[in-house]
């Protein structure tokens, strides 16, 4: 259990109000305390994350415009912080990161060969910004990495340290459905500190709670207010109309769905569409596939293993003595879907998906989860048998 014993308290716990230029200070606290601060930030035409110094970073007055394969950024003019959805990384890129080192050999004179196994330097993240969905995906990949008989030491590491800040989304984008996964756009757990951004009035704030002892203080220090009834309430709402996404799932168990349409002439349709390129499992925040990769020296006495990410449209992904296991794209999407939505649950206990859209948005050719996912209950509903193939 990642922070056992530290995040002891609920979000029911301190709150106070804060202005913008108490974001400046709790990243200079952070920074103080010896962690690594990464937050959302403009570069190159997106928001992305990277590692930030002070409060200036963020990106105020900045939104995205989300459909189906496009991204753009717009300019807000209530200068709001967060409220812009998820961007083209998730957090995994820092706890889980896309290549590293495991281990190096050497050649001796005498011919034995040296194994070091790399030790990468510790380090205490803290992340400004974390969405609800973002939230639950943290939580997704702690079951597998480190919650497991087969712990990650180098993610639990990781995750041991972070300070999670979160952000509550009060504007979903278009491509956003984490409502239909279970997994916003409130807050409910897993962080240290949850921010809500409330502008109006000519009162730029942000309420904020503390869900542990560390996040608590942490806010002790900050430039604050008492938590009124006012910010609270305005907070409260702006989150209640963030339920308004732009997507949603069917309103089935997605479990049995998966299950019911092996065979439905639906994912022809889609591997017309898809270039099995990868890029969806590659912005997933769950996804947590990795492969090895060896390289040598010219001279052969040096050798390097590396950790990689691996994605299951990959052809070489399930290639075996014979060749690959799915060979044609519609049965690798098939396997990314079915096991996203569906055989998750039989590993984990849960979705792999928490409804962020970054799927959809980062598709280049604009393939939506949740469109496969009604057309496919829709065949369904038409009387295509479980399991058998329509004619």
């Amino acid at each position: 259990m990642i922070h056992a014993g530290r995040r002891a308290m609920t979000g029911d716990g301190t709150t106070a109000v804060i202005g913008t230029d108490g974001l400046d200070a709790l990243i200079r606290i952070l920074a103080a305390r010896g962690r690594t601060v990464i937050g959302p930030t403009v570069r190159e035409g997106a928001i992305v994350l990277a590692e930030i110094a002070g409060g200036d970073e963020l990106p105020h007055g900045w939104g995205v415009e989300l459909e189906a394969g496009q991204y753009r950024l717009r300019t807000r003019p209530d200068g709001a912080v967060f409220a812009h959805s998820a961007g083209p990384q998730s957090w995994k890129t820092f706890l889980h990161p896309q290549r590293e080192r495991q281990w190096t050999a050497d050649r001796q004179a005498d011919g034995a060969l040296a194994v070091t196994e790399d030790e990468p330097p510790p380090t205490s993240y803290a992340f400004l910004g974390v969405r609800p969905c973002d939230l639950r995906a943290i939580a997704v990949q702690d079951r597998v990495l480190a919650g497991g008989p087969h712990v990650d030491s180098r993610y639990r590491a990781r995750r041991e340290r972070a300070f999670l800040v979160a952000a509550e989304c009060t504007e979903p984008g278009a491509t956003c459905f984490c409502t239909s996964m279970g997994a916003g756009p409130a807050a409910d757990r897993g962080y240290d500190l949850a921010l809500t951004e409330v502008v109006g009035d000519g009162d730029h704030r942000f309420w904020v709670r503390a869900g542990s002892d560390d996040g608590a203080s942490v806010l002790a220090e900050l430039p604050r207010r008492p938590a009124d009834e006012g910010t609270e309430s305005a907070a409260r709402e702006s989150v209640a109309a963030a339920d308004r996404m732009g997507r949603s799932m069917p309103p089935v168990d997605l479990q049995l769905l998966m299950r019911d349409t092996l065979h439905a002439e639906r994912w022809n349709d889609v591997a017309s569409r898809c270039l099995t390129c990868g890029n969806c499992t590659m912005v997933c925040p769950t996804c947590f596939c990795t492969t090895a990769e060896d390289v040598t020296d010219l001279s052969g006495d040096h050798a390097e293993r590396w950790r990689r990410w691996e994605s299951c449209f990959d052809l070489e992904f399930s290639h075996l003595p014979g060749g690959p296991v799915r060979g044609s794209g519609r049965s690798r999407y098939r396997q990314w879907a079915t096991h996203k939505l569906g055989t998750w649950y039989d590993q984990f206990g849960s979705s792999g998906c928490v409804g962020c859209g970054r799927c959809i948005v980062w598709c280049p050719v604009g393939i939506d989860i949740t469109e496969e996912a009604h057309a496919l209950n829709a065949e369904r509903a038409a009387g295509t048998p479980a399991g058998e193939a329509p004619s």
